[in-house]
Order: C-alpha cells, then structure tokens, then sequence
C-alpha cells in the first residue's frame, strides 16, 4: 500500500507582496467565519475580504520589516529531515507538507495524491499544542478536499496532539537550557521573569469544549519544571479583529506588567515551531519595545525548527501506522479535540475506572 505522511501547517506569505497577503488574510478570516453570524457563504467571504482588508496594512509593514516569512521554507526542511529519517528506518513513504492559508494549499493536495497513487494518508498537523482553528481545522480541510475528490478514497488517519511526547518536551527545555547559558541568564533571579507566550485563540472555542488552555498551562509547567524554573507566567498572543472576546491574559499585559518588579524578561514561543511574524515581529520587535518602554531587557528564546530531534519525534509519531502495531502501545488514542473515527492524539482522557 502507497503511503503518504503529510505535515500540516499554517503557512504565511514567503514574499511581501500586497494581493499575496491580501488572499492570504481573506482565507485565514474565512476559516473562522463561524465566529460570527453570516447569513450566506457570500456574505462571509464578503465579511472576510472586508477584515482583511482592514489587518492588510498592519501586516505588510510586519512582512516588509522581515524580508517576508521564513516558515515556508522551514516547513519544507522539516518534511525533507522527515524522509531521511524514514528511510533510515526502513520506511518507503512519501512526505508532502500543504499548508492551511498559503500555497501548496492543503485544498490543492488531493489531486497530486490521487495521481501519485497514495492509498493511505496519514495527516500530522506541525501545531505543538492542539486548538480548533490550527490542527483540527487544519485536518478538517484536508480530509473535505481528499472527499471532494472524485474517484479517489484513501485510507486516512490523523495524529492531533503530540506535545504530551516525553522528546518533545525534552527537546524544548533543553532549546531553553541552551539559549539561557548562552545569555548568561538566570530564570530565578529575583529580577528576571521568565514568560511562556501562547497564540491565542477565541473563548468561543474554548466555551465550546476546546481544551487548548489546559494544554498550554500542563506544558509551561512540564517544562518549567524540566528546567527547575520557580515561577513564571503565561500569556497569550492574541489576534483580536473581530470584537470577540480572547484568551487572557495577553502576553503585552504580561511583561508591560513587570516594569516595576523585573529587570529583564524571558519570553518562551510556546505554540510556535516555526519561527514566523508572531516571533520575529510580535516578540522581537513590538514586545521588545513594549518592554524597553516599561524599563525591561527582553530576550526570546529560538523556536527549535531545526533541532535534529525533531524528526524522530514525528516519525516516533506515525510508527504505529506505519509498522501495523496498536496505537494504543505508544500512548496514542482516540482524539476528543476531533472525535473522528482514525484521529488520534497523547492528549485523551482516558474513562474513570471501576471504583474511581
């Protein structure tokens, strides 16, 4: 049988280019047109276009000030590391990244599949930790596109959440370790605060049962405790268009906070592995002199795109599916984020047992 890993992302625009952020800004509202209430499929396309074209100007000066987003390209290293990895197991199985809002479009996938002739798809979604508008939608839009397609109906699995993966956060902490000694940074000194910074997302989701705060906070204090950090914060980088509420509290609030008890502060891109315009413009730049303002040193920790563990871990991921053993062996179960039958992920919980 023909086998496909495809990693999943979200994607941003490589080159800044106006109509390109444009398009990709009305997809990214599109998504999440359920946020709010449209009377038809046209008037939230309409509703889209109109916010996008309300963050277009806000987002090209992000672009422009970076040369464009690095994460197209560190994508496509990723699924390369992803094949050698494979291959050294001993696994024939070919690895397509797609991305949710930029091209190679997860929508456009399907038809090279087809003609490729991949009987089995097996869906990773490179979000560390699980939220309805990233790894869920994500796989969603691919396995609709792969329905979409005539005469084509392959096997499919998808993976959700793996942040709970023992190397994962192994090799997070020690990207920390790392970057501390570096700097010569202490994370307890009594002037320096160390901050996790989340993307955000909509309470919308989390009222309707999405988990992904109860992620956020399990993995800052899994790896704070990796690390022997006595105390932190969290905050979140919220995208706040549409007048709904978000998660709080956000990560500006956060260290602008801090001004009169810090002297420095270190801020962790929990949710990113990537480094994109949330880390190299939210955080390097306008955080940076939300922190300078306050009287704070700011230092981020490097996004571990390229740690070499990094492929193992995705390959350790999809062994079951590859190798015919129960995925149960490694942990992995029946997904509640997206409970489809052939979705699994670290994160369920499993049912109370007699006598609990």
């Amino acid at each position: 049988m023909e086998t496909a890993i495809v990693l999943l992302n979200f994607g941003e625009p490589a080159v800044p280019e106006k109509e390109v952020v444009r398009e990709y800004l009305t997809r990214i509202f599109y998504d999440n047109a359920s946020l709010e209430d449209a009377e038809s499929e046209e008037a939230a396309w309409e509703r889209s276009r109109e916010l996008a074209g309300r963050r277009l100007p806000g987002l090209m000066e992000e672009y422009n000030e970076i040369g464009g987003s690095p994460l197209q390209e560190q994508a496509g290293r990723q699924a390369d590391a992803l094949v050698e990895t494979l291959e050294a197991r001993g696994h024939e199985v070919e690895v397509y990244h797609a991305m949710q809002f930029m091209e190679p479009l997860i929508t456009n996938l399907p038809a090279t599949l087809a003609a490729d002739g991949i009987e089995r798809v097996i869906a990773v979604p490179i979000y560390p930790l699980c939220g309805p508008s990233t790894t869920v939608s994500s796989i969603d839009s691919l396995e609709e596109a792969i329905d979409e397609e005539s005469d084509y109906d392959p096997e499919f699995t998808a993976i959700t959440g793996w942040h709970r993966a023992p190397v994962y956060n192994r090799l997070r902490a020690e990207g920390i370790q790392s970057f501390l000694d570096e700097e010569g940074l202490d994370p307890n000194d009594p002037d320096t605060t160390f901050v996790f910074s989340a993307h955000g997302t909509p309470r919308k989701y989390l009222d309707e049962g999405s988990r992904y705060d109860q992620y956020v906070e399990e993995h800052a204090a899994a790896v704070a405790g990796m690390l022997g950090i006595e105390s932190y914060e969290i905050g979140y980088q919220n995208h706040t268009n549409r007048g709904i509420e978000w998660t709080e509290p956000e990560t500006e609030d956060v260290v602008v906070g801090l001004g009169d008890s810090a002297e420095r502060v270190i801020v962790e891109p929990m949710s990113f592995m990537h480094e994109q315009s949330e880390t190299l413009v939210e955080l390097d730049v306008d955080l940076a002199e939300d922190a300078a303002e306050v009287g704070l040193d700011l230092y981020r920790v490097p996004v571990p795109h390229d740690d070499p563990r990094f492929p193992d871990l995705l390959a350790d991921v999809a062994e079951p599916f590859l190798s015919g053993f129960a995925p149960s062996y490694y942990q992995l179960r029946q997904c509640q984020c997206r409970n489809k039958e052939g979705t699994f992920c670290f994160n369920a919980e499993l049912p109370p047992q007699a006598g609990d």
